[in-house]
């Protein structure tokens, strides 16, 4: 049968038993639906933290990190700027802008320059097949006309303009799915300070309900959920809603941010960040329940323009941290920050546009497979990663190896390069296989930072 074919029938099956569930609203029956397989076959999205927070761009670029994760965010701004123990945000903005408040800097947020077709032709350039856009961060300015944030999103002030609307509009024509981040908490609405309940109630889930039925996303990735506990969010009872009579109740796909005590327990696909692991989260990557790490391409989410060169991950860096999540059955989900005025920082189009050259070879050894039962616990530091598609093992090298020694393998082994017509030379020895480097110089290289070898008829 051809396997494009079942590929399909595999997803519609798993669709219908989503579809002819209906969803209570407790954990057990929330965590029983399938994550829908678009999302784990995607492997690779990409993070926007566009917002109000985009015009100051500012945090302390170069301050150790420690104890200070989460200081380098310039998301934050805002937060740290009225934090009195906080020792580098309030010295800046006296010294930047004076008096000036935060509210101010939002009309401002102009996107003057801001070309959503642009931006999604980016984005499908370098492999990426999601996108997930900061609908709202935790200083509640909203990215299209929310009711419930009037006078405090982009179409009342600033932009004038439905940002949200727009990219997702771009997006999907360019044949990717789009999502929306969510923050569930506000710093200073006077409403979450006083009343959660009427919060909640009035505000979070009208907005959220909002957000969904306007734009239809595939992915809402809640956050800010680490103050309260799901229950006091009321986030069973928005889900059951969303997976029974959403729009997009069959294909959306939720993060496990829906209180302070549902990471890496409740969800429908677990988060790492910047390879920071809480210790209430508890998550092994070698966990098979959908899991995605979310990090910059520097060390801000949102834009900082005190960054420079050394701040940022090199193109190869990016590439072998997607090889690595990827073969640990992991998705990454690659974050960029936009300027105020609408453009994607030219360092940040460049390390896209790399990791896309790369997945023109790759992207087979990526898309769709799962991690290797058999995989070796040291893959990291034999710089030789596996992943699994059908009958085909991949093999994926981050460094150049004279001969590589695959165990636990039987079978003919035929052995090839991806993305190179050289000839491959191996033998497989009671279980053990090994691959023989090939004849490649300059001028026949296949691409840059890693190299994947394609082994089938294996067991």
């Amino acid at each position: 049968m051809n396997k494009l074919l079942v590929l399909c029938i595999a997803i519609a099956f798993a669709l219908s038993l989503n579809a002819q569930k209906t969803f209570e609203p407790n954990w057990e029956s929330i965590d029983s639906r399938q994550t829908p397989e678009w999302f784990t076959d995607s492997k690779f999205g990409i993070f926007i933290h566009w917002g109000v927070y985009s015009v100051p761009a500012w945090a302390p670029a170069d301050i150790a990190v420690g104890k200070n994760f989460g200081q380098k965010f310039s998301e934050w701004y805002w937060y740290r700027l009225e934090d009195p123990k906080n020792e580098y945000f309030k010295p800046h903005h006296e010294k930047m802008y004076g008096k000036q408040t935060y509210q101010e800097f939002a009309p401002q947020f102009k996107a003057e320059y801001f070309n959503p077709d642009k931006w999604a032709e980016i984005i499908k350039n370098s492999g990426a097949r999601y996108v997930v856009l900061t609908s709202k961060h935790h200083d509640g300015f909203a990215l299209w006309p929310s009711k419930q944030s009037w006078n405090w999103n982009s179409v009342d002030v600033g932009s004038h303009r439905d940002l949200c609307g727009e990219l997702s509009k771009s997006v999907k024509s360019a044949g990717l799915h789009m999502g929306f981040y969510y923050s569930l908490y506000e710093w200073f609405n006077p409403l979450y300070k006083t009343d959660l309940e009427k919060y909640v109630y009035t505000h979070m889930i009208p907005q959220m309900k909002d957000l969904v039925t306007s734009y239809e996303p595939e992915v809402l990735w809640t956050d800010g959920e680490w103050e309260h506990t799901s229950d006091k969010f009321k986030s069973v009872d928005f889900l059951a809603w969303l997976y029974n009579e959403s729009p997009v109740k069959e294909t959306i796909v939720v993060n496990d941010r829906w209180g302070k005590e549902t990471r890496s327990k409740h969800g429908g696909f677990y988060t790492t960040e910047y390879g920071h692991v809480h210790e209430k989260e508890g998550i092994e990557e070698e966990e098979m329940h959908p899991w995605e790490e979310c990090r910059g391409i520097g060390g801000s989410f949102g834009w900082n323009r005190t960054e420079n060169l050394e701040n940022y991950s090199s193109s190869e860096a990016l590439v072998h941290m997607l090889i690595e999540k990827v073969a640990n059955g992991g998705n990454l989900l690659l974050n960029i920050g936009p300027t105020h005025d609408g453009r994607i920082p030219v360092i940040m189009q460049q390390r896209l546009a790399d990791i896309g050259q790369w997945m023109k070879v790759n992207s087979e050894a990526i898309y769709g497979t799962k991690a290797w039962d058999n995989r070796p616990d040291n893959m990291k530091e034999n710089q030789v990663f596996y992943t699994v598609k059908d009958n085909a093992l991949y093999a994926i090298c981050t460094a150049w190896h004279e001969k590589i020694i695959i165990p636990n393998i039987s079978g003919t082994g035929q052995v090839s390069l991806l993305g190179s017509d050289v000839k491959v030379k191996s033998k497989i020895k009671g279980e053990t296989l090994t691959i023989y480097a090939p004849d490649v110089n300059p001028g026949n290289v296949p691409c840059d930072y890693a190299y994947t070898f394609k082994i089938v008829d294996f067991k």
